[in-house]
């Protein structure tokens, strides 16, 4: 959605404070996305004010942060975690406070610039916070547009907020779509890599552990994320997402398998010509790119080497073996309340998988038979209590799929 994305000068609706600097938040900031949110500024202290961090349990990972980075707020989601929090950042001057409504409120004080990388559904709230005081979101966090996506962008509409996609799919489309000519777009491609199980059987992925399915070939990611990728569920959903970053429409949305990682994604026009987006496979690229929007930063990412890596390889996804990418252009064909229900579907599967109660290829059955048994039971939330509701639900359905598998 163009006017979601960047105003129609192309450069930041609200002027840097004086002297350059930027205010920022980032939710999420002991996960994968917020370190190397955290790596970046880091780097480029004199730019940027820390204004907030938030962890969701992880609070020695906070403590660390908070005192290296200096944020005027720290918080910490798990509440029980909140004496830890508050005895680590004793005589530091930095303000504690704990709960999930603490995070929200951290979104919502005055930063120019928030990092939205909570993982799952829990990363609604704080993001809304952000968004409807407008401010420019970087946006990792997919679920918000995959369970809510035209909620959550009535609100980016009425608030005047800007989005800019984090995903490094969708970043890529962001750097080389032609917002103002979509009616030129012949298709929009997402790529993946195809996760650590691209070359296994039906019978190998039956018996894939933990431990196995986390372990991406190119990308460095938390545990959720990178099943996500393991089952292509993480490419289904950016597909979801891309619906609502860029309407083009469903038809016109596809996603091809590159192995190495190093084409992020692309855009082909009418007239034959596709615009693609490289870089080394290393998260500080988009974040980057989406830090110093609308202008750009160095980032200590590897520099591409084509001649050495020497070949781009690419392949049809396999929906046999991964079902889940048909599940999510299901769910999006569908519309209404499907996209919602497969993603909290998604996200109790996968819980259940790291935790042993499941196997890895009972995710995405699980997904197809929530999936079936929701079907015409929720029309589309038309307000964000829906959603939830609508997400407490199948959460309930998905729970006791799991139970009855473990026995």
């Amino acid at each position: 959605m163009a006017l979601s994305i960047a105003s129609d000068s192309g450069k930041l609706d609200l002027p840097l404070p004086e002297g350059g600097r930027r205010s920022v938040t980032i939710l999420g900031s002991t996960g994968s996305i917020g370190c190397s949110t955290l790596d970046l500024i880091a780097r480029n202290r004199d730019r940027f004010d820390l204004v907030a961090l938030t962890a969701h349990r992880n609070v020695d990972a906070l403590v660390a942060q908070a005192r290296e980075h200096g944020p005027a707020l720290a918080v910490i989601a798990d509440e029980t975690k909140y004496a830890a929090l508050k005895e680590g950042l004793a005589g530091t001057g930095i303000e504690v406070a704990a709960g999930e409504a603490a995070v929200a409120g951290a979104a919502a004080r005055p930063a120019e610039w928030v990092m939205a990388s909570i993982v799952g559904a829990a990363g609604l709230a704080p993001t809304l916070a952000a968004v409807r005081r407008g401010a420019h979101v970087a946006l990792a966090n997919k679920e918000c547009l995959v369970s809510a996506g035209p909620l959550f962008l009535a609100e980016v509409m009425k608030s005047g907020a800007t989005l800019l996609p984090v995903d490094s799919e969708h970043n890529a489309i962001f750097q080389v779509l032609d917002e103002k000519r979509l009616d030129t777009v012949e298709k929009i491609v997402l790529t993946a890599s195809g996760g650590p199980f691209r070359t296994w059987s039906l019978d190998e992925m039956e018996r894939a552990s933990p431990t196995e399915a986390v372990a991406h070939p190119r990308w460095d990611m938390g545990a959720k994320i990178s099943v996500d990728s393991a089952t292509l569920m993480n490419k289904g959903l950016e597909l979801i997402e891309a619906h609502y970053l860029f309407p083009v429409g469903e038809p016109r949305l596809d996603v091809i398998i590159h192995p190495e990682s190093i084409i992020h994604s692309m855009v082909a026009y009418v007239d034959g010509s596709v615009l693609a987006q490289l870089g080394s496979p290393d998260m500080r690229t988009p974040i980057a790119y989406a830090l110093a929007w609308p202008e750009r930063m160095a980032a200590p990412t590897e520099k591409l080497d084509l001649a050495q890596i020497g070949r781009l390889t690419f392949e049809a996804p396999d929906l046999k073996r991964f079902p889940a990418l048909g599940l999510a252009r299901h769910a999006l064909q569908t519309g209404g309340a499907a996209p919602t229900v497969l993603n909290a579907a998604n996200e109790v599967a996968v819980e259940a998988f790291l935790t042993g109660r499941i196997g890895f290829l009972d995710i995405a059955r699980l997904s197809a038979d929530i999936l079936d048994a929701s079907a015409g039971r929720n029309g589309a939330p038309a307000e964000l209590e829906s959603v939830y509701e609508i997400d407490r639900n199948t959460r309930i359905l998905a729970q006791e799929w799991v139970q009855k598998r473990s026995r």
